[in-house]
């Protein structure tokens, strides 16, 4: 049985545990020891400091972890899909090339373990102020952020302006390769947060927690007392031993065996193997007379009676004996109202209550008040789900009352003494599951060659051979000198 404590929700969001091993990793790699050796590098006509290639990255790990090239290269694509490591040439290519493409070192500013979350407020600055740099030439999925977080923080709007030209202000004193490198930064930033349509969001925790994990509090006595109470009813509840569990399956198993046709066979014929439809016939849904498999199988349990159609019909007639066939009725029209039609729901809620709940209805069924009132008050606003109670009152009734009277009924009895017990059809099968192998057509190769055949044993068969020796004794004989 597994435990669920009463102080788990569904809001937190946990912090990755891998990203600490990957944090470790990243320290190692950028150490001046036992570290990647960087160097400056020139892209787009500035110089880059502390750039390392794609190739660097790939041997290092190879050489430090002691995998294999496979195994590395799918390890460095996730340093740089997690946005610790950022390429400098192509900045929407999150994957490692094993090649001399340039990389660097994402800010541990900007790592994703990092307390603070990637804020709309945040984002919202961010491009404004790419905005302005680029005198609004965004990309379309971009102008669609904007637009919308100027619509969701208009309030403070200004501010967002104020502190995108703040900073695109002081980016242009800055030095040309460090002015570079921090666009960078951010745009891999924000390629991880804010994921573009159409690339995999790799920060996607799923469902939400209520509280934190790694979180020390203080509990206080009551904290206690309801985990003290919470634990007592744990080890009160009832508990089926394991052998009596068992004991039940084993008998629900040979209860059904003989009823399985996977294991007991069709009878007469599997119709997916020898294309016999019979066994579809025998077993229709209001066929006029069923199988004595299917009528023995009404006798195992109500559901497995209410369940089969031709079932429902037989019960039928012996409720109506007992003046008591308005039961079945609203029970089969309360399924109708469940699985219909959802524009109908409020309209048959209303021909049901007035048929079967009505004071003085033409096939009034007997209720207890407190089902009743249950009912009344939920079909002020009607749903599918809103006879249930009356449904189920009904049902149990037919399950303990009608239903042991209807097995040993003459009805029931007149049905099984007519069932049809359906002769096995012997075919030959062969395969695993008794599959038919199916002949391939002969190859057309083969049948021009037949045909070929043929033509020439026609041929022959109309050529007269008397004609054809003479021929051959004219060419044979001397010619007369000229």
């Amino acid at each position: 049985m597994t435990v669920t404590r009463l102080d788990q929700g569904q809001r937190y969001r946990p912090r990755m545990a891998f990203l600490k091993k990957i944090e470790a990793l990243m320290m190692e790699m950028q150490s001046p020891d036992t570290g990647i050796k960087t160097q400056t590098q020139t892209v787009m006509v500035a110089s880059i400091p502390h750039a390392v290639t794609g190739n660097d990255i790939l041997q290092w790990i190879l050489q430090r972890l002691q995998i294999t090239a496979e195994e590395a290269l799918h390890l460095g694509d996730l340093f740089v899909k997690y946005g610790y490591i950022y390429p400098l040439q192509e900045p929407k290519n999150l994957t490692l090339k094993a090649d001399g493409s340039l990389y660097r070192f994402q800010t541990p500013y900007f790592w994703p373990v990092q307390g603070w979350a990637a804020d709309d407020t945040d984002y919202a600055i961010y491009l404004a102020k790419k905005n302005i740099k680029r005198k609004g030439i965004l990309e379309e999925y971009e102008k669609e952020h904007y637009n919308m977080l100027n619509q969701k923080i208009n309030y403070k709007w200004d501010f967002v302006i104020m502190q995108a030209k703040e900073q695109y202000k002081a980016g242009k004193e800055r030095k040309k390769e460090d002015r570079y490198a921090l666009d960078c930064q951010e745009r891999a930033y924000w390629l991880v947060n804010r994921t573009p349509p159409g690339m995999q969001d790799v920060l996607e925790y799923g469902v939400d927690r209520v509280t934190d994990p790694n979180e020390n509090k203080k509990n206080t006595m009551e904290a206690y007392r309801r985990e003290i109470m919470y634990y007592q009813q744990a080890i009160g509840k009832t508990r089926v031993k394991s052998s009596v569990s068992l004991g039940g399956v084993v008998k629900y198993s040979e209860q059904f065996l003989s009823n399985d046709p996977i294991l007991s066979g069709c009878l007469p014929s599997n119709p997916w193997i020898t294309d016999d439809p019979e066994f579809w016939d025998l077993n229709a849904k209001l066929v006029e007379v069923p199988t004595r498999m299917r009528v023995e199988r009404w006798a195992f349990n109500f559901s497995e009676l209410i369940r089969d159609p031709k079932g429902r019909q037989n019960f039928q007639l012996f409720l109506k004996k007992e003046f008591s066939g308005e039961n079945l009725s609203f029970w089969e029209a309360c399924e109708d109202l469940k699985y219909g039609d959802q524009s109908k729901v409020k309209e048959k809620a209303e021909e049901i209550y007035k048929l079967f709940l009505a004071p003085g209805a033409r096939r009034w069924i007997n209720i207890d008040g407190t089902t009743m009132g249950i009912t009344v008050k939920g079909l002020k606003h009607p749903h599918r789900y809103v006879l249930d109670a009356a449904q189920t009152h009904i049902y149990m009734l037919m399950k303990k009352d009608s239903y042991g009277r209807y097995l040993k009924s003459p009805i029931y009895k007149e049905m099984l003494a007519k069932a049809v017990v359906p002769q096995e059809t012997v075919k030959k099968s062969t395969g695993l599951f008794g599959r038919r192998h199916l002949r391939s057509s002969p190859s057309p190769i083969i049948l021009r060659q037949q045909e070929e055949e043929a033509k020439a044993r026609e041929a022959a068969a109309t050529v007269d051979i008397t004609q054809v020796m003479s021929k051959l004794d004219r060419r044979n004989q001397p010619q007369p000198p000229k």
